[in-house]
């Protein structure tokens, strides 16, 4: 008989390969075609396993999604950026391989970070995604994230629509 183990877990030293990994592949479908092609590549490019060690030696929260001991998601997270709004947490990233999006990884993932948040004493939490990241918007909106303000992001010369989400504490 054969068990499938799935655990999210505090990311570890040799875990940077495997975040980098899913970094690549997770922007590549994410943003192919909404981010202009030369700046995407340099963001991929910029987030190899040597840029992860070096968050991770940093006490970087990042959270690891493993199933059957391989990485395939990850998540960032810590105190809120957007210091006007009422979300004192923010995911500022959450990706998951493509192979394993849409079977409920991806909602574990975002709880796990959501309980690590608020044992971190963060009341509540925000989340931004790119406007025309039509997979990121549902996924957010289905897990019960209001928008809560719409702002912009310069990437390379291009400036993109970003909608903030919220979530209260709880």
């Amino acid at each position: 008989m054969s068990t499938l183990s799935i655990d999210v877990r505090r990311a570890r030293v040799e875990d940077a390969a495997g975040i980098a990994a899913v970094h690549d592949a997770a922007w590549r479908l994410a943003y192919r075609g909404i981010l202009p092609g030369l700046d995407l590549e340099r963001m991929v490019e910029r987030r190899g396993p040597a840029w992860w060690t070096k968050a991770i030696r940093r006490h970087v929260i990042v959270l690891v999604l493993e199933v059957d001991r391989r990485v395939v998601g990850y998540a960032t997270l810590g105190p809120s950026r957007m210091r006007t709004l009422p979300y004192k947490g923010e995911i500022y990233e959450i990706y998951v391989l493509p192979e394993y999006q849409g079977i409920g990884l991806g909602r574990r993932l975002f709880q796990s970070a959501r309980r690590m948040l608020a044992d971190l004493k963060f009341d509540g939490l925000a989340v931004r995604a790119l406007r025309s990241n039509d997979g990121a918007v549902g996924f957010y909106r289905r897990l019960g994230g209001h928008t809560v303000v719409e702002t912009g992001e310069r990437i390379g010369d291009t400036i993109l629509p970003v909608l903030v989400f919220g979530w209260q504490a709880g």
